[in-house]
């Protein structure tokens, strides 16, 4: 039998008579799939709170490019380079196990086109965009390689977010078979995403041209899926072989934003638990315009 634990803090006191329904359909939903799910939802205007399982560590899988693409951010405000700058494109990484090379496929990734520009330069800048809106691998590893995943986690800590963990770059067999994965868990993802709405990352500035990369993003069918065109949902998913993720800023026509974040793991049908997240999502929008 699987046991699930559920934390709900609502810090206003102006209590909806609809939330014992939200979080009877929300427990119903998890139970009723298979996996492990975790959820954080933040109302930023009234401060509700919805906390389910938020604590739980789970594979960040490509929501740990939002991470990496901060301390991208956070290095140019140092002026350590600028994103105009340009890194030549060379298909080859180091393990984290035992520094032997390896190479990405372009079989295997969702970008291929960067693939062609082998030997060539590309900017820092086109490289976060193509990381965060069609989740390239071979942009990820090129980007991490070149800010360092120490850092990544060193700005975290200083954010807030105190478990979410960056060890490496995508591909890294040898890490992977070792149980060297890059890791987070809901809340922390929720910390992050509360901090780029309300500014709060670096400096306004930085945090609006990063919202603007993610509001960018080329997949939304799993929190945007079911949401009304007029919703806009910036945000950045994840998928492995036994995991699907989604995490962002949905923003209301109304000018009133939230943060969500739905990690699963133990999976064996990732379309349907994708599926799943697009229904908690949209339940979770009929909640907030309520």
């Amino acid at each position: 039998m699987r046991y699930f634990y559920i934390h709900i803090l609502i810090i206003s006191f102006s209590i909806s008579c609809n939330r014992s329904s939200l979080e009877e359909e929300i427990i119903y939903k998890f139970e009723n799939f298979e996996g492990n799910y975790a959820l954080a939802y933040k109302d930023l205007s009234s401060g509700n709170q919805i906390l389910y399982n938020e604590k739980e560590i789970f594979h960040a899988a490509s929501t740990m490019k939002t991470p990496l693409m901060i301390e991208v951010f956070n290095q140019v405000n140092k002026n350590k380079f600028n994103l105009s700058d340009s890194i030549f494109i060379i298909n080859q990484f180091k393990s984290i196990v035992d520094d032997s090379f390896f190479s990405l496929s372009n079989i295997d990734d969702s970008e291929k086109y960067l693939y062609e520009s082998l030997g060539k330069k590309k900017s820092i800048y086109s490289l976060v965009f193509d990381m965060i809106t069609v989740s390239s691998n071979f942009a990820t590893n090129l980007i991490i390689d070149y800010v360092g995943a120490e850092n990544v986690n060193k700005t975290m800590r200083k954010i807030g977010a105190m478990d979410i963990n960056v060890l490496r770059g995508v591909e890294d067999i040898k890490a992977f078979e070792k149980g060297l994965n890059n890791t987070t868990n809901a809340y922390d993802l929720m910390i992050i995403y509360e901090k780029l709405a309300k500014g709060e990352i670096i400096n306004k500035s930085s945090s609006e041209k990063m919202i603007e990369i993610l509001l960018n993003q080329k997949y939304k069918d799993k929190i945007g899926l079911y949401l009304p065109k007029n919703v806009k949902v910036a945000t950045k998913d994840g998928i492995i072989s036994s995991a699907v993720h989604d995490s962002g800023i949905i923003f209301l026509p109304d000018g009133r934003k939230y943060i969500l974040v739905i990690l699963s793991k133990n999976l064996n049908d990732i379309e349907n638990a994708s599926k799943l997240i697009a229904e908690i999502s949209k339940i979770i929008y009929e909640y907030s315009v309520q």
